[in-house]
């Protein structure tokens, strides 16, 4: 039976979250298999793992882009007398909750015919009441918070992959959300830029006090900017715990693990080719698809 009571502290519950897609076979295989954990109020969460592990998965079943099949993901944000799941949500409901949250996609997701400043008020525009001046002003502060306000009136094309990501990141925060979902917010930046846009989460998840939900793959970013981590392995979670348990696992000397589920956090948070993480006998359907040269 689900749970339906939830702590105050905790924004985002996950109960039980079953995810399968169809496979060459003609069957389903389950990429988020009983996925259970909770994500508490101002943290910074990042969820990692390896390609095929569920991690964008779970991502897209947190922001109600897809259904799940069996589960819960309950929502606890301001005002609210008690919890709502968002997969028993109609699409009216579902888009009123979405108002509440923002979310930077991987590739900034800018509309290509609006300059920067248009693109950071189209969620003004579209779902406020406020006038146009109010709105201008709104998009000059979030345009500051980023150090994007020099680049207003240019459009996407003219602008670097950082400058994109963070553009993207003023959009996200023009309503004041109170998460903020990432989708691989360091894919593609060149080490220096990626520092930079850690910086700025760090910064915004402290002055606007959000709740942050990280996905990557990118482990100095994660090692950065984690509160806490979720590791993912075939669906399932693997360890979820503290930065600083993760950073031991990372040091510890090799020939000191001593549990499979240990030597593959290892092996992935320090990118060594070899271990359980990599070894074919032990991938599912879908991570074989994933490997795959066909």
């Amino acid at each position: 039976m689900i749970n339906t009571a939830i702590a105050q502290d905790v924004a985002i519950s996950i109960q039980n979250v079953v995810k399968s897609f169809p496979d060459r076979s003609g069957g389903r295989t389950r990429v988020l298999d009983r996925v259970n954990f909770d994500i508490y109020r101002g943290e910074t969460i990042v969820v990692m793992g390896g390609s095929g592990c569920g991690k964008s998965t779970l991502l897209n079943c947190l922001i109600g882009e897809y259904d799940v099949d069996e589960g819960d993901v309950l929502f606890q944000v301001k005002e609210m007398n008690e919890p709502l799941d968002i997969c028993t949500m109609d699409e009216a409901a579902l888009n009123q909750l979405r108002k509440r949250f923002g979310i930077l996609f991987q590739s900034g997701a800018l509309f290509n015919s609006m300059t920067v400043a248009e693109n950071v008020a189209l969620p003004l525009t579209e779902h406020s009441y406020v006038d146009a001046a109010i709105i201008d002003i709104v998009v000059t502060l979030k345009l500051q918070q980023v150090k994007m306000l020099a680049h207003r009136d240019k459009l996407p094309a003219m602008l670097s992959g950082g400058q994109k990501k963070r553009a993207g990141l003023a959009r996200a925060t023009a309503l004041d959300p109170e998460i903020l979902f990432y989708d691989e917010p360091s894919a593609g930046l060149d080490p220096v830029t990626s520092a930079a846009i850690d910086d700025l989460m760090i910064d915004l998840s402290k002055k606007l006090r959000v709740t942050s939900v990280v996905v990557t793959h990118e482990m100095d970013s994660a090692f950065r900017i984690a509160d806490r981590m979720v590791m993912l392995d075939k669906g399932c979670v693997l360890k979820i715990g503290p930065r600083s348990e993760f950073e031991v696992i990372r040091d510890v000397a090799p020939e000191q693990l001593h549990t499979r589920d240990e030597r593959l956090i290892h092996q992935f948070l320090n990118g060594h080719s070899d271990g359980p993480l990599t070894d074919a006998e032990g991938m599912t359907e879908f991570e074989k698809l994933i490997f795959s040269d066909e």
